[in-house]
C-alpha cells in the first residue's frame, strides 16, 4: 500500500478512536492493532531518519544489487615495500630464434620485430610444440607465451588444404585481438589468414569471414559456442587447439562452454594449454583435454614483489578526484592505469580528468570493440598516459611499461587486487600501486 494511503487509514482510525464513533463492525476496527503498530513503526523510523520497511531509495532499482558482494580487504594489505628489481636473475636462453626450424619468411618476420633471443617460455616450449607434443605452459602474462605457440603453428600452416585447422580460445576479446594482431605480424607475406570471433563485433561479418576458410580461428568462448551451435564453425578438420589463460577462463565461468567446444573437436589433435596458475581444477582439466603432455613452467616470482604499494586516504569522492588530479599532474606518473568499480563510474572519472586538463581514455562494457581498440592503441602508443578501466575490461591486457596502477575504487577481492597491480613492475622493473581508502 502506498504511504499516502497508509497515512489516510491511520488518520481515520485515530479520529474514530478519539470520537468513539467506530463500532466493532466497522472496517477500520478490525485492523486496530495492526494500524496502531504501523503508526508507531513509521513514526519510529522517521525519527531515526529511516524510511518505511519495503520503501526503496530513490536510486535503488527493483532488481537489487547485481554480482557478488565486495569482500572487505584490510588497508594493510595495500601497503608493501618493493623488492629491489636487481635481485632478478636474467634467463639465459639455450636457443636463438635462428636455431628453430622456421622457414625464411617466418624468420624474416621474427627478425623484423627485433626478436633475437627467445624468452624462457619460448625457449622451452617451442621445441616441444614443433615436435607435435601436447604442452602445458605455466607462465605469467607478459612473458612472450603468445609467440611461443604462434610461431610453430604458423610454420606448420604452409601447404595445409583442410581449413580451418587451428582454434585459439582466449578469455577476453582484448586478449583474442592481441593474439590476432601478433598472428598477422608474424605471418605477413605468407598467405595465411585468421578470423577473429568475439562478442561486441558484427556477427554477420564474422560469418562471412569464416566462409573464406581461414587457417586460424581466434575467439572467446561465448561467441565461439554461439557460431558452433549455428553450424557456422566446423571443427572436424582441426589439428591444433590452444587454450590461452585457461585459469582466467575458469574464473570467468567459461568451463561449460570450453568443454562443449572441446567435445566438438577431433580426439587426434595437438593441445596447447597455457595458464598462470595450477590448481586442482586446472589439473583435472588438463587430464581431460591433453594426451601425455609435457609441462613447461617458467612462472616468475609474484609481480607484486616488485611493486611499491601504498594507500591514500580521502574524505569523499570529490576529495579523491582532487587528489588523483594532483598526482597525475606530476611528471613521474608516466603511464598510469586507473581502476574503477563500474562502467559508469569509469566513464565519469575519465570525463572529470579530461575536464581538468589531464587527457585520458576509458575502456568498459559500454564501449564497442572499435572504441576499446582505439583507446588501447592511444594508451599503448603513449599518445595519452592515463587509461581508466574496469576489472572486466582490463582482463588479459598485455600493456608494457605501465609505471603506476591506481585503485580509485577498491577491488572486489584481494585476488583482483593482485591482478590489477600485476600490470606494473614487469620485466624486472619497479612498479608503483596506490589504493584510495576512506579517511579515518
Amino acid at each position: 500500500m502506498p504511504t499516502d494511503s497508509i497515512l489516510a487509514v491511520l488518520s481515520v482510525r485515530l479520529s474514530c478512536k478519539r470520537s468513539h464513533q467506530c463500532g466493532p463492525n466497522s472496517a477500520t476496527a478490525n485492523h486496530s492493532t495492526r494500524t496502531k503498530g504501523l503508526y508507531f513503526l513509521m513514526a519510529y523510523q522517521q525519527r531515526r531518519g529511516g524510511r518505511p520497511q519495503g520503501a526503496r531509495r530513490p536510486h535503488q532499482s527493483r532488481g537489487g544489487r547485481k554480482g557478488p558482494a565486495k569482500k572487505y580487504i584490510h588497508p594493510s594489505k595495500f601497503i608493501n615495500k618493493a623488492v629491489a628489481p636487481a635481485e632478478e636473475i636474467a634467463y639465459e636462453a639455450t636457443h636463438r630464434f635462428t636455431d628453430f626450424p622456421f622457414g625464411a619468411e617466418l624468420q624474416h618476420n621474427i627478425s623484423k620485430k627485433g626478436y633475437i633471443t627467445p624468452s624462457a617460455i619460448q625457449d622451452q616450449a617451442i621445441p616441444h610444440i614443433v615436435e607435435g607434443r601436447d604442452v602445458i605452459g605455466l607462465a605469467n602474462t607478459g612473458t612472450g607465451k603468445t609467440a611461443a605457440f604462434l610461431l610453430p603453428i604458423i610454420e606448420r600452416q604452409s601447404g595445409i588444404m583442410l581449413r580451418p585447422s587451428v582454434l585459439v580460445v582466449a578469455p577476453t576479446r582484448e586478449l583474442a585481438q592481441q593474439i590476432d594482431e601478433q598472428f598477422r605480424e608474424f605471418s605477413r607475406g605468407m598467405q595465411l589468414y585468421s578470423t577473429l570471433i568475439v562478442g561486441g563485433m558484427n556477427i554477420d561479418r564474422q560469418i562471412r569471414e569464416l566462409k573464406r576458410r581461414p587457417h586460424l580461428i581466434i575467439g572467446t568462448p561465448g561467441r565461439l559456442k554461439d557460431l558452433i551451435g549455428r553450424r557456422q564453425i566446423q571443427l572436424k578438420n582441426m589439428t591444433t587447439l590452444v587454450l590461452d589463460e585457461a585459469d582466467r577462463m575458469l574464473d570467468m565461468g567459461f568451463l561449460p562452454d570450453i568443454r562443449q567446444i572441446v567435445n566438438e573437436m577431433p580426439r587426434e589433435r595437438q593441445t596447447l594449454f597455457f595458464s598462470a596458475t595450477i590448481t586442482p581444477e586446472i589439473e583435472a582439466l588438463t587430464k581431460d583435454f591433453l594426451n601425455n603432455p609435457v609441462t613447461v613452467s617458467v612462472r616468475t616470482s609474484e609481480t607484486s614483489e616488485h611493486v611499491e604499494q601504498d594507500v591514500i586516504e580521502a574524505r569523499d569522492k570529490g576529495h579523491k578526484i582532487d587528489l588523483l588530479t594532483e598526482m597525475l599532474e606530476q611528471d613521474h606518473y608516466e603511464k598510469v592505469l586507473v581502476f574503477g568499480e563500474t562502467k559508469y563510474g569509469v566513464q565519469r572519472l575519465s570525463d572529470h580528468l579530461d575536464n581538468r586538463g589531464i587527457p585520458s581514455v576509458a575502456i568498459h562494457g559500454n564501449k564497442n570493440q572499435s572504441q576499446r581498440s582505439k583507446a588501447l592503441k592511444l594508451f599503448k602508443d603513449e599518445k595519452v598516459r592515463v587509461l581508466v578501466a574496469t576489472d572486466v575490461a582490463a582482463r588479459g591486457l598485455d600493456i608494457p611499461n605501465v609505471s603506476h596502477v591506481i585503485n580509485f575504487d577498491t577491488p572486489q577481492t584481494y585476488e583482483d587486487y593482485v591482478h590489477r597491480i600485476g600490470r606494473t613492475g614487469r620485466g624486472g622493473a619497479k612498479g608503483h600501486a596506490h589504493t584510495f581508502i576512506d579517511a579515518r
